[in-house]
Parts: structure tokens; sequence; C-alpha cells
């Protein structure tokens, strides 16, 4: 396989998770970057929409104080905007609180200190069955959203969180090859690029080799073999730029990755659903389980689309909107505000 040079440099998205990727049976499975795992809740970012909101501690019992929180990276920042944006409207006071990572925000979200936080679903159940059962335990998630939701509901009710409806729109990891060699080979699934039987040069993360959602499973899965793996990380500028110059055939990044286009760069589809069901789930407090609360956010995840998650991504990362400029944009387009 070869690739056409390119000069494009398009910044990849920052904080950009490995999701799938991490070791089943790790705890520390990844939104933005994985640090200690302490007890302390603390934000990384605070602002109210309307008035100053409350502790969530406070949101049982008719108050309209609701807290949203999640990861601090580009995506999760964009959703917690279009929760928070739908929830004033219906009339909550909302504060936003965005974290380092899942250790910390999940603690907070079953003391009441969140309400509400977006979610992936399949990286959150084996988080949850993981903190449950330990940490080898089998993995319960698998490539159907709903039935990974369903998996899941037993071990956030344990800790007093339940899930909301699951969205179509997923960031799960992919796959992409350079858009000149699929076009002139007809190639546009994984599938596809086994059965040519060439040896392929893979720019991933230095643990592809030793997870299934990666270099086993394409082999596996796909017969694709790979001949060498080039430890360039998760959709890195510099791993993109290693199909572009010809150093590598195909790169690990994520289905939501917008900066593609800019790099010649087609993603493949995963047509044999070696990938888990990374849709976004709304994750809440007991105390937030309302009807009021889940009309609102139940009918966004019905609309939003993985296109359309992909688009809203750009519009920050690479047009340097800010999150809550593109959410609500987003929502005034399908009629939701």
């Amino acid at each position: 396989m070869t690739a056409t040079p390119r000069t494009a440099t398009t910044p990849a998205r920052p904080g950009r998770r490995l999701g799938a990727l991490a070791a089943i049976g790790a705890v520390g499975l990844l939104l933005a970057a994985c640090g200690s795992g302490g007890n302390a809740f603390s934000s990384s970012s605070s602002s109210s929409s309307s008035s100053s909101g409350g502790s969530a501690g406070a949101s049982g019992g008719g108050s309209k104080n609701l807290v949203v929180g999640g990861a601090n990276f580009t995506e999760m920042l964009i959703m917690q905007q279009l929760y928070g944006q739908l929830l004033t409207k219906a009339g909550y006071s909302i504060q936003y609180k965005a974290v380092t990572n899942r250790e910390v925000y999940e603690p907070a979200l079953a003391k009441g200190q969140i309400d509400v936080v977006p979610e992936y679903a399949a990286t959150m159940a084996d988080f949850m069955n993981a903190k449950a059962n330990g940490p080898n335990a089998p993995s319960i998630a698998s490539s159907d959203p709903q039935q990974t939701v369903d998996k899941m509901k037993p071990y956030l009710e344990k800790v007093g969180l339940t899930a909301f409806a699951v969205s179509p729109a997923q960031d799960s990891n992919a796959f992409a090859i350079s858009k000149k060699f699929a076009d002139a080979n007809h190639v546009t699934t994984l599938s596809d690029l086994g059965k040519l039987g060439k040896p392929v040069r893979l720019a991933a993360t230095t643990e592809c080799p030793d997870r299934p959602f990666c270099q086993p499973g394409l082999e596996k899965t796909y017969g694709i073999k790979v001949s060498q793996l080039l430890p360039l990380g998760f959709g890195s500028p510099q791993a993109k730029q290693a199909v572009v110059s010809g150093k590598a055939d195909m790169v690990l990044t994520g289905t939501t990755d917008a900066t593609l286009p800019s790099f010649g760069l087609v993603l493949l589809q995963d047509d044999k659903h070696l990938q888990n069901a990374d849709n976004l789930v709304p994750i809440v407090n007991k105390r937030a389980n309302t009807p009021e609360i889940s009309g609102p956010l139940d009918k966004l995840s019905a609309a939003l689309t993985t296109a359309d998650l992909t688009q809203l991504d750009a519009k920050v990362d690479a047009q340097r909107q800010k999150p809550e400029d593109v959410a609500k944009d987003y929502l005034t387009s399908k009629g939701l505000l």
C-alpha cells in the first residue's frame, strides 16, 4: 500500500481517549487521560448557565438546581453544554463541572455532587463492571449499544445511578487509510482490506499489539496482517502524517475524527463489529431521574448522530468556536431550543 504525500497539518482533537483499547480489566478506561483515581472531587472548570446553581445534593425534593459534569475534553465539553442548555430551557439552573477523568467524576456522580454526565456506553459499562467485580472481570460490553447499556444498569443501580436513552451517535475506535488507495482498490470496509491480502504497516498506540480491539482483532476478525507497528499514538497528527508520507498504511483513530479529509484519509467501516458500542448515553444520579430531565435529554439522544458529533467536534477544534456556541446552534437547528 502507498500513500500520496501531503503537507496537511490539521490539528488532532486534544484529549482523545483510547476507549475500548484500554485493558478491559483496568479501572482506568479512559475518556481523557487516566490520572490518579483519587477520591477528592475537584473541578477543572465551573460555570453557571443562568444563576450560580447549587450543589447537586440539593437537586432532590423539587430543587431546580442541577450540576452537569464529566470529562474535560472537547467532545465532552460540547455534550455537557448540549445537556445543560436543554435543561436550562426546562427551567433548571445549571452549574457545569468538567474534571480530569472518570475516576474523579463517577464517585462525585454517585454522591450527588454531580447530577448528570454524558458517557460512552461500552467504556462506562466495563468501568462499572471492573469496579464491582475486579480488574480481571470479563467484559460486559458488546457491539450492541442497547444490550451494553442494559448489562450496565444493574451496576449503576448499586451506586444510585441510572442511564437514560442511548444515542445512535458513537465515538469508537476506528481505522483510516489513504483515500487514494481506498478509491483505487475499491476498499470501504476492513473486510475489503483483509481480502487484498497485503501486509499493513499500522500507526497506532504502543499497546495495540496486546489489545483485542486493535492488532489481534484486525488479524483474527479481518485477516489483516500487521507487518509493522509505528508507535505514534492514537489519531495524532504524527500518526496520520505517517500514512500521508507513505511510512504507514493505516492509522488508529476515532469515528468522530473530523481532521481525516484534510489528510486525504478515509475511515474503513467496521463491518464485522470488532469494536464495542461506545455510543453516547446520559448517566444520572437517582435524584435527577425524573421525566422533566429525561425527556429533553432523550430527545437529544435520538437526534444526535455520529456525523453530527464529528462536525460539532470540528467546529471547536478546527474552527476554534466555543463549545457553548456550537451547542446552542446545533440545538436550535434541531428545534430543541
